[in-house]
């Protein structure tokens, strides 16, 4: 809800990256940080707002995403979510139980998508998001949603290329990417 004084770290260990493993191997409790909003612009999903709401996300750009799962929950809002989110396997899944038990409860539809390796009995192959893939998994236009994506940089583009060619407005598809 925005008013605890905690801040959740969500962190994607890159062996060979520059801030995760300080961050998983380091850190300690009563260690300061300094936080930056991410590259490019940011987006916040209102409870006011009435309209659809379509997520979009790719690996660790679950974590805005799942904040805004979890203020529809507090706010008690009816609009209906859905997320599509793209991750590697099975063990790759941010917040996998919270997530489950949100579409679960209805609070959420979620469309789980895998790159490299699925989990068993499942039926399609590991593959990157295409434009079926996105198509099956998210509102139409015409539902006029609001559309958040979040994720590295390539699965951006390619994500946010897709809803467009379905026909989102390239103007209103909110975006936060990472990556170099």
């Amino acid at each position: 809800t925005g008013t605890s004084p905690q801040v959740e770290l969500a962190v994607d260990l890159i062996d060979d990256g520059e801030v995760s493993p300080y961050l998983v191997n380091e850190l300690r409790p009563g260690d300061q940080l300094e936080f930056r909003g991410p590259l490019g612009r940011w987006f916040v999903w209102k409870p006011l707002e009435t309209r659809p709401v379509q997520l979009v996300a790719g690996g660790s750009g679950v974590v805005p995403l799942l904040a805004m799962v979890r203020a529809r929950a507090a706010s008690n809002s009816q609009n209906a979510f859905r997320l599509l989110y793209s991750v590697r396997s099975p063990d790759d899944i941010f917040f996998a139980s919270e997530l489950s038990d949100a579409a679960a409860n209805g609070e959420l539809e979620l469309t789980l998508n895998y790159t490299r390796r699925t989990p068993p009995g499942h039926s399609a192959a590991p593959t990157r998001i295409t434009r079926a893939i996105v198509e099956a998994a998210t509102f139409s236009p015409a539902d006029g949603p609001a559309v958040f994506v979040c994720g590295p940089n390539g699965f951006v583009a390619t994500a946010a290329e897709h809803l467009v060619a379905l026909g989102h407005d390239a103007l209103t598809i909110k975006t936060e990417r990472f990556g170099g």
